[in-house]
């Protein structure tokens, strides 16, 4: 080991404490079985595998309104990844979801942050062209909300990050996942020409009632077994019927989830562990989301 990590400037140590520290490994919370069912998404994900799997513009840019399921799309790939059903090439993959969070807590300025941001950028470049062998893992970084890392954001602690990722990506040396909104990426990232022409688009359409009811009947059973009750197909029909009424402003799946979870707090509350979720409930949480009296509804 002491020989490989004379290889470079960030040791094999520092480097897990970056990760440790100001990332979350998607793909071990995905060996843990941490996530639910990512279903419905089968053609992004293939998407984002092509894209991952080319030499030079590797870089993926997941474009969707909030709510849709970006986050849950990274949390997908990952499941395939450990699941083997992925080329060879990406088998020995590690998806990080960078914390930019808690990598700024604390800072006093764009300066120490970006010390502790460029010791993990060099880190995982350093090692990707040990990954052909297997002599270390792929790493792919995900940034959620990347269009707050450009320069031109206001009001951003992450402003200016991008003109750092930016060698890296030129090189090639690292696997970038970013996702936004498709307004914010037009405003912030694809004024920038060099970093515009680094991410390839994958976008997410935001599911009809239809796809919607598919979804959820089939996450369903990791809230079935948190709240200790069962949702019928017709309280999911009725979820997702009231959320596509009243509820027009938020996204599909992300309202829906919502609504089931809170409604099967709310029978538990009142009636306890066991049985069906009743259509009150339903009701009666639709109704506090949306300010209307839930005999209304």
């Amino acid at each position: 080991m002491a020989e490989k990590e004379r290889r470079f400037l960030i040791s094999d140590e520092e480097l897990e404490e970056l990760i440790f520290k100001y990332c979350r490994d998607v793909t071990q919370h995905a060996r843990e079985g941490r996530f639910d069912p990512i279903t419905g998404r089968d053609k992004e994900i293939e998407q984002m595998i092509l894209i991952l799997m080319q030499k030079g513009r590797k870089n993926v840019g997941l474009l969707a309104p909030a709510g849709v399921g970006k986050t849950a799309l990274v949390a997908g790939l990952s499941q395939q990844i450990i699941a083997g059903n992925v080329p060879d090439i990406l088998k020995n993959t590690r998806v990080l979801d960078l914390d930019l969070a808690s990598m700024a807590a604390g800072t006093s300025g764009p300066a120490e942050f970006q010390g502790r941001f460029i010791p993990l950028c060099k880190g995982l470049a350093e090692r990707y062209r040990f990954a052909e062998n297997g002599e270390y893992p792929r790493y792919i970084m995900f940034i959620d909300e990347m269009h707050a890392i450009m320069p031109t954001v206001s009001g951003s602690a992450y402003r200016g990050l991008s003109e750092v990722l930016k060698p890296y990506l030129t090189v090639g040396d690292l696997y970038v996942i970013g996702a936004t909104t498709l307004d914010e990426f037009r405003m912030f990232v694809a004024v920038d020409p060099a970093m515009d022409r680094r991410f390839q688009k994958v976008f997410l359409k935001v599911p009809d009632a239809k796809e919607t009811v598919v979804i959820i009947n089939n996450l369903k059973g990791g809230y079935e077994k948190h709240h200790g009750i069962t949702v019928t197909p017709e309280g999911v029909q009725r979820i997702v019927d009231l959320t596509e009424e009243h509820m027009r402003r938020r996204n599909q799946p992300d309202k829906s989830i919502i609504v089931m979870d809170g409604a099967m707090a709310y029978h538990v509350m009142k009636y306890g562990r066991g049985g069906e979720l009743s259509m009150d409930s339903i009701n009666f949480m639709v109704s506090n989301e949306v300010n209307i009296h839930k005999d209304a509804l």
